[in-house]
């Protein structure tokens, strides 16, 4: 008999777009208290953030081009908006 417990258990896409919103909002607020700088401190927790997303990802087997959203995707975004305050830090 298959164990159902030993697969990952999927998420749908809706549900991980929430957990990112949720992930996003806890990063900003801790920015806003960062004693470096809200920029500094943002790019630090996005940087983090995108490290750790590549981990779970790979502990939970998920592909990369699924057609599902999963931590993949996240950690895309992240390093995106990583990039993205990186870049505004500087120019300023």
């Amino acid at each position: 008999m298959i164990r159902l417990s030993n697969y990952p258990r999927k998420l749908r896409s809706a549900q991980v777009l929430i957990r990112f919103g949720m992930r996003m909002f806890i990063l900003v607020i801790f920015a806003m208290f960062g004693g470096i700088g809200f920029g500094r401190s943002l790019a630090a927790l996005l940087w983090m953030s995108t490290i750790l997303s590549a981990c779970i990802a790979v502990i939970r087997r998920e592909l990369p081009l699924d057609a599902e959203l999963n931590q993949w995707d996240e950690t895309v975004t992240y390093a995106a908006i990583c990039m993205l305050v990186s870049g505004l830090n500087q120019s300023l």
